[in-house]
């Protein structure tokens, strides 16, 4: 695994000096995979690596969290709270479909909560643009596989260091890298509402998606799962589609 960070860290100093670019930002989420990419880029670039702390309408306790995991790396860190943004910009859509009479009350959760992802894509992308960084993304093997990640939120990134390796493999990188043991034990959970976990949205444990992208045996119900979540995501893991040339 030491050996698999040092090809991680000269891989991400390799895709940012090819792109011309000085050096590279993530959203710290006070999670295990955003903690194991602000030791990663803080490791590539000791001097230009920049973790953002975005909360909006965000438990407290996550940026406890993430400032723990900029403590643990060193990494130099802003926050940027977005809290206002999205009610301003989700009030505005809710609103206005109130007022024709097509607002879904049954999917406005989730549309809340893919917008908070989406600003913080948005969030990201600026200052990234302001300090000539690329956007470094935090999704593992396995929530790449299912799909656990927002279009254009989470998802929309430049580098995705992490999708070939295991929850259980981050876990362990993260030992290595010296993120704080109650972080690489957190329940993880994307903070989309309260008491929300991302084990009980998807249905399944990160044991069993890791087991089953290693291609051990799972119980008959969790395979199912995983290939339910991974065929219809199929469109999150390519660019937007275009029809044949006519």
């Amino acid at each position: 695994m030491q050996e698999k960070i040092d090809k991680l860290v000269q891989w991400l100093r390799d895709q940012v000096s090819s792109a011309g670019l000085n050096g590279a930002v993530v959203g710290i989420s006070g999670g295990i995979d955003s903690a194991v990419v602000a030791h990663l880029i803080k490791r590539a670039f000791p001097d230009d690596s920049l973790g953002l702390i975005m909360p909006c309408k965000s438990n407290p306790k996550d940026m406890e969290d993430a400032l723990k995991v900029v403590k643990s790396c060193g990494i130099r860190h802003l926050v940027i709270d977005l809290t206002e943004a999205h009610r301003t910009l989700f009030g505005a859509v809710e609103a206005e479909l109130k007022a024709i009479g097509e607002w879904s009350e049954e999917r406005a959760r989730l549309g809340d909560a893919n917008t908070r992802a989406r600003l913080r894509m948005t969030t990201l992308y600026a200052v990234a643009n302001n300090y000539g960084y690329l956007v470094v993304g935090t999704d593992n093997a396995a929530e790449w596989h299912t799909g656990y990640f927002t279009k254009y939120g989470d998802g929309g990134v430049d580098l995705v260091p992490l999708i070939h390796f295991t929850k259980g493999e981050v876990r362990e990188m993260g030992r290595l890298l010296g993120v704080p043991e109650e972080i690489i034990k957190k329940a993880p959970s994307a903070g989309l509402w309260e008491g929300q976990t991302d084990e009980s949205e998807m249905g399944t444990t990160y044991e069993m998606i890791d087991k089953y992208l290693k291609g051990e045996d799972i119980p008959e119900r969790d395979r199912k799962i995983i290939e339910r979540l991974h065929e219809r995501s199929h469109h999150k893991r390519q660019l937007a589609i275009a029809p044949p040339k006519f």
